[in-house]
């Protein structure tokens, strides 16, 4: 399982990744669909706070996120994507780790997303990364299935990880 993962190259996403990062994401339920621009947006405006995952031409991984522009010492991750036949090898984790290691998050102490209940996968990887970073995380609703999604989506819970160091930093 080393060389699986060990094969697979962590870069900054660019406007070329935008077609795949669509189909990973479709590829990926529950995960919601955005537009395809909405896709060219993360990987062109966010790139440095995003990460594409590789093996040759293949993406087989992809996380979304930017800094809160009231907040520059928290990052918010959008969407994580791993593709079914990179389940299991901690390759999200690993992708995290990456885009928290970048210049971009220099100044990042805290590290946000929103979990619906049923999302027992993210829950499992943003818990260990607070665990990884020694740092609390606490939840909360944050948009309600009735009052925000008028029923037709479960709420999202807030997920809020820190304060922390970034990693290679001493705590």
């Amino acid at each position: 399982m080393s060389e699986e993962i060990d094969n697979i190259q962590l870069t900054s996403p660019s406007l070329v990744d935008g077609m795949a990062v669509h189909q990973l994401v479709a590829n990926c339920p529950p995960l919601d669909p955005n537009s395809s621009y909405c896709n060219f947006l993360q990987c062109g405006h966010f790139s440095q706070t995003s990460v594409a995952a590789r093996r040759g031409d293949q993406l087989l991984g992809f996380i979304s996120g930017y800094l809160v522009p009231e907040r520059q010492d928290t990052l918010f991750i959008w969407q994580v994507a791993v593709s079914p036949e990179a389940r299991g090898l901690g390759l999200a984790s690993r992708m995290l780790d990456s885009i928290l290691a970048r210049p971009a998050c220099r100044a990042v102490r805290f590290l946000e997303t929103t979990i619906t209940d049923d999302n027992q996968a993210s829950w499992s990887l943003f818990r260990a990364l607070g665990k990884r970073l020694s740092s609390p995380l606490s939840s909360s609703v944050w948009l309600d299935a009735s009052a925000h999604f008028n029923g037709q989506h479960d709420s999202e819970h807030l997920v809020r990880i820190g304060p922390f160091n970034p990693p290679g930093e001493s705590q």
